[in-house]
């Protein structure tokens, strides 16, 4: 019998600044929401204000997890210390797997016009955490899009729809779902989501109704458990949808490294400082 998730809670985001001062919106880790096993982070960025961005997020580490940058508009550019180094277009997304570490860039390849997107940050278990860095990066064109009825579409990026659409990353520690959605005002949007694992909802444009709760732009929504959701869209909305399996591990976060003892933080911390770091 199908049981339908609800929303569990909605947050707003707070405004901050990361990086060398780009102005962003946390979502998740922020005070009120710190975390949504396995999702560490999640921050929306979106500015047509050169000064908000232009700054960018020079050379940092990171240690123990995974980052993922999926471009709306605009052009990022990353280098890293393995000797990787491309350009992130609108559409575009990289699923970085920092493991044992990493040092990387990402700075804006424009000066001018609107630059928005997501950073994720999805924790790796105790067991992959000192794993070899690795990318997988696809560009817009490369990201299948599943359409419904013409007033629903949807940019699979991870996970598989109903229909066996299947998105373009493979992740074999949660098995995420990460679907950018485009609803036309009125439109209904029905899917399965695996039972158990964690899901939230993203609204950056217009306004949707689950249940009987209304979420709105700019708005986190919680889901409970279930095994299928149902959208309906009271404005043209745009959201992304991700859920993914729970690791329940410990947590120990040290600024740029999230490991599972305050021990291995200090190691962390160590090897970076002392040079033994990626």
């Amino acid at each position: 019998m199908t049981k339908l998730r609800e929303i569990q809670h909605v947050f707003n985001g707070v405004a901050a600044s990361d990086g060398a001062g780009v102005q962003l919106t946390r979502v998740i880790g922020s005070p009120y929401i710190n975390m949504l096993d396995p999702f560490l982070l999640l921050d929306a960025f979106g500015s047509d204000k050169p000064q908000d961005y232009i700054a960018g997020f020079p050379p940092h580490p990171h240690r123990g997890f995974e980052t993922v940058t999926y471009m709306l508009e605009g052009k990022m550019r990353h280098e890293d210390s393995a000797g990787n180094a491309g350009v992130i277009e609108s559409g575009g997304v990289q699923w970085m797997t920092a493991g044992k570490g990493i040092i990387h860039s990402e700075m804006p390849e424009q000066e001018e016009g609107l630059l928005s997107g997501f950073q994720l940050w999805v924790n790796l278990p105790a067991a992959h955490k000192m794993t070899e860095p690795k990318y997988q990066e696809r560009n817009s064109a490369e990201i299948p899009v599943e359409v419904y009825n013409d007033s629903v579409s949807v940019k699979v990026i991870a996970g598989e729809t109903s229909n066996k659409t299947k998105g373009v990353i493979e992740n074999d520690f949660i098995a995420p779902v990460y679907w950018d959605i485009s609803q036309q005002a009125g439109s209904n949007f029905k899917e399965r989501i695996t039972l158990g694992h964690n899901a939230f909802v993203y609204l950056y444009q217009g306004e949707i109704k689950l249940g009987d709760r209304i979420v709105s732009q700019g708005q986190l929504a919680i889901l409970s458990d279930g095994d299928s959701i149902s959208i309906d869209s009271v404005k043209d909305s745009k959201y992304i949808l991700v859920a993914g399996k729970p690791l329940n591990e410990p947590v120990a976060r040290g600024g740029p490294f999230v490991m599972n003892t305050r021990e291995e933080i200090n190691q962390a911390f160590h090897d970076y400082q002392t040079g033994h770091f990626a």
